[in-house]
């Protein structure tokens, strides 16, 4: 049956600890994804069991399979443990197939994301070091971090429909000043979506206003905001037109 044993055998890794790293603690040191044999997923149905990722990872040996829960509720997210590195390569190549009818994320995050994540479990909280997927800058964030950022006019939508269009996006702010011109579907260089955009909105203020739209959702599928800059909704407009 999918996913027998896994909580006992986080247990037992957990306890033997046989990556040598302190559980719990944000201090570590080591190299980047240190060889550590997990990926983070993110874009999950909000019903997703375990089963789900066992199938969406078939002919895969799966260690552990770590559900993030944010205040009680499913946040779409969610830590794999392999058997090996090399089961971490197959893995990646997974990196936006379906599940359902919602794309998924995969990619590397360090180890220490996920000890933070297993020892935050019992306590009802998800606040560990993020790290972002390969091609983006190095970063660390917490989830629970986004209002605290620094805001620009220009917010990032992220799980979008392929569907969806500028009037679409407009309708989901409905109430909140957007610059109509200064709305970008972001699209591969043959014209298919990707699944982001980029708002613009009247000042800074009105986009964090606009963060309370975060995780709603446009037809079946719920929408990630992030704050950004208008020099990356440049670039990725430009990249869009090549």
């Amino acid at each position: 049956m999918f996913g027998s044993g896994v909580g006992s055998k986080r247990q037992r890794m957990m306890q033997s600890n046989p990556y040598n790293l302190a559980v719990g603690t944000g201090a570590a040191s080591f190299p980047p994804y240190g060889g550590f044999p997990v990926v983070r997923l993110r874009g999950l149905p909000f019903n997703c069991a375990d089963v789900d990722i066992f199938k969406f990872f078939t002919g895969l040996d799966i260690v552990d399979v770590l559900l993030v829960s944010k205040n009680g509720k499913s946040s779409g997210e969610a830590f794999v443990v392999f058997a090996g590195p090399m089961q971490v390569e197959i893995a990646l190549q997974r990196d936006r197939q379906n599940m359902g009818r919602r794309y998924v994320e995969v990619f590397r995050c360090y180890k220490q994301d996920y000890y933070n994540a297993v020892a935050a479990e019992e306590e009802g909280a998800y606040e560990v070091h993020v790290s972002p997927p390969p091609a983006g800058p190095s970063r660390a964030k917490s989830f629970s971090e986004k209002e605290k950022l620094e805001y620009t006019e220009v917010l990032k939508m992220r799980g979008l429909p392929y569907s969806a269009n500028k009037h679409q996006i407009i309708e989901f702010f409905s109430g909140y000043k957007v610059v109509e011109g200064r709305v970008h579907v972001v699209c591969r260089p043959d014209g298919k979506a990707t699944g982001e955009a980029f708002v613009e909105f009247e000042t800074a203020a009105e986009a964090r206003r606009a963060m309370a739209k975060d995780k709603m959702s446009i037809g079946p599928r719920y929408v990630e905001l992030f704050p950004t800059t208008r020099e990356e909704a440049r670039r990725a407009e430009s990249r869009s037109r090549q």
